[in-house]
């Protein structure tokens, strides 16, 4: 059985959808930005501090890079997509499925940005930040699931119904 991989903007419910569904479909579940941390021994915004918004995205990028699992979901950071190699093996070893919402919903989710590691750039919005992104998570895609005026349970039945579709 392949693994689920969610994507998406800081706020669209990553981790909380994820371990839901990991739940209802018997399988593991793994947050990758839990794992960087690990690796790296502090928190995302203090790598973020320490490297710089390169040093995460490249070290992001190894750890997603080196997820080898099964029957899991794996709940990643809004900034995977910036890494091509982590997002060719995250296709390879599952289906990536993106949570779409609106720029208003994430800004409605997102009260403490700067606590999280969201990484944005000097002088970078975080409309700036949701009109780059969008279109990678578009690419990397298998499944595109609009979340919008969904609640976390009618959100998470509807990825798993997709997936199950999907197969």
């Amino acid at each position: 059985m392949k693994n689920i991989i969610l994507i998406g903007m800081p706020g669209a419910g990553k981790s909380t959808i994820g371990v839901i569904l990991a739940k209802v479909l018997g399988y593991n579940f793994i947050d990758s930005d839990l794992l960087i941390q690990e690796q790296e021994k502090c928190l995302l915004k203090d790598i973020i501090e320490r490297d710089g918004l390169e040093g995460l995205i490249a070290i992001e990028e190894q750890v997603n890079a080196d997820i080898c699992t099964d029957k899991t979901v794996i709940a990643t950071g809004g900034s995977v997509i910036y890494g091509s190699k982590a997002m060719e093996h995250l296709g390879q070893i599952g289906v990536v499925v993106y949570i779409r919402l609106s720029l208003d919903t994430i800004v409605s989710r997102l009260d403490n940005i700067g606590q999280r590691g969201v990484v944005l750039r000097e002088e970078q919005t975080l409309q700036s930040l949701y009109e780059e992104r969008c279109p990678l998570y578009e690419k990397y895609a298998q499944i595109i699931v609009d979340g919008e005026g969904l609640d976390m349970e009618e959100l998470m039945e509807k990825i798993a119904q997709m997936i199950t579709d999907d197969k």
